[in-house]
């Protein structure tokens, strides 16, 4: 009498090996970590849209540029503020004593506030890697389970003398769980990988596009 198998996925596991069961337990792992860092990263990066907005607004509300540099202060929160801040900041420092300006001026609170943008850029872009990590390496991790799986299926098959269906299909059932479960770790991992790195590159472009007219405007100081 042939033994009744389930095959509901707690029982698939229950019934692997243990290299096949740490290779689930391992995909699963790294999908709970994938949806954590994307979750995180989209609050983050709604949050700096939402920064980048209001102190868009701010900056370009006519208010005194002094003014607003001594609203937020020389070390402000905002990634947004922190790039206008590396600008006034090196836009004081270039100031001499009498008043004049220290040659190279412009220069400097350019790269000042390219420093600030690649700080901020590094921050948006942290743990995107994983991501792109998780969504090369699931499905090969998945699909080493299931060829350890199969193989081991068949020895059990070749032990049994027994290739009858009943036999070979929770066996193969089991292997190719690891295979899912590593796409189900890739397959969400490389969308929000591509999405999350797009967006990343919006707001970082926003970022350049503001110091772009910053230093523009403090040229035009300059030159008056």
């Amino acid at each position: 009498m042939e033994v009744a198998h389930e095959f509901t996925m707690w029982a698939l596991f229950a019934r692997a090996t243990i290299i096949v069961q740490l290779v689930m337990i391992m995909l699963v792992l790294a999908s709970v970590w994938c949806w954590a860092i994307i979750i995180d990263k989209t609050r983050q990066f709604r949050a700096a849209r939402a920064e980048a907005d209001i102190f868009d607004r701010a900056f370009w509300s006519g208010e005194p540029l002094d003014q607003l540099f001594e609203q937020i202060g020389p070390d402000p929160d905002g990634a947004s503020e922190k790039v206008f801040a590396a600008g006034m900041n090196e836009w004081r420092r270039s100031h001499r004593q009498d008043g004049g300006l220290i040659a190279g001026a412009t220069a400097r609170i350019d790269r000042s506030m390219d420093v600030a943008i690649a700080k901020e850029a590094g921050a948006l872009q942290k743990s995107l890697p994983v991501l792109a990590t998780v969504g090369a390496v699931a499905p090969f991790v998945g699909l080493f389970g299931t060829v350890w799986g199969i193989m081991n299926a068949f020895i059990e098959i070749a032990e049994q003398q027994n290739t009858s269906l009943a036999v070979v299909a929770p066996g193969i059932a089991e292997a190719l769980l690891a295979t899912g479960l590593g796409l189900l770790a890739a397959i969400p991992a490389v969308i929000y990988y591509n999405k999350l790195s797009a967006d990343s590159d919006r707001i970082v472009a926003g970022y350049e596009a503001f110091a772009d007219e910053f230093s523009t405007i403090l040229s035009r100081q300059l030159d008056s």
